[in-house]
């Protein structure tokens, strides 16, 4: 690379890359969301997201450049983290609170660079450009609140209490007896209850 406008198109396709592997991976949060707002809100940035692919196309056919040719690393990497919340067991409600985790690392990737080739392109004075990879960044933000809306409101709330529905469980596990050596029954807690 030695021109800024090099790196703005080697940026752009890595950005190419990761959000056609996003493409691939909401479908897949989706499903494995328990709580309906936040099948919505993966559903939602779907739509969304297919918008994006299709306004980096644009843009590549403006710079009469190809949006292939790489593959998105770091995308790679966090599908494959947000693949192994969704083959983990456990309770619903937690495993959303970690799927937004997850999808919220991905937005804050793409936020950064979104911002970094929206920034270039600016600098070499290609408005249009930079007008539709502002378009794309506002859209993230708007997710990445979003997503940040349901946790505050929902989804930890619902994970928080499902650490209380388990922690009340333990607590009323009936006991159980046993005969001492000297042959006498004496209660004792069940495993795991405090």
């Amino acid at each position: 690379m030695n021109s800024l406008h090099e790196l703005l198109i080697e940026e752009m396709k890595d950005l190419y890359s990761a959000e056609n592997q996003l493409l691939k991976a909401l479908p897949k949060m989706a499903k494995a969301a328990s709580a309906p707002e936040l099948k919505e809100a993966f559903t939602s940035h779907l739509e969304e997201t297919r918008g994006q692919v299709q306004r980096l196309e644009e843009i590549f056919e403006e710079l009469e450049a190809s949006p292939r040719g790489k593959k998105c690393k770091a995308m790679e990497g966090l599908i494959a983290e947000g693949k192994d919340i969704i083959e983990e067991d456990g309770n619903p409600s937690v495993k959303d609170a970690a799927l937004i985790a997850s999808a919220q690392r991905v937005e804050h990737y793409e936020i950064a660079g979104y911002g970094c080739v929206r920034t270039f392109a600016n600098l070499l004075g290609l408005q249009s450009i930079a007008n539709k990879l502002q378009e794309t960044l506002d859209e993230e933000g708007a997710a990445d609140h979003k997503l940040t809306e349901l946790a505050e409101t929902i989804i930890n709330v619902d994970a928080e209490n499902a650490d209380d529905d388990e922690e009340a469980e333990e607590e009323v596990k009936p006991a159980r007896t046993s005969r001492s050596a000297n042959g006498n029954v004496r209660k004792t807690a069940k495993a795991g209850a405090a």
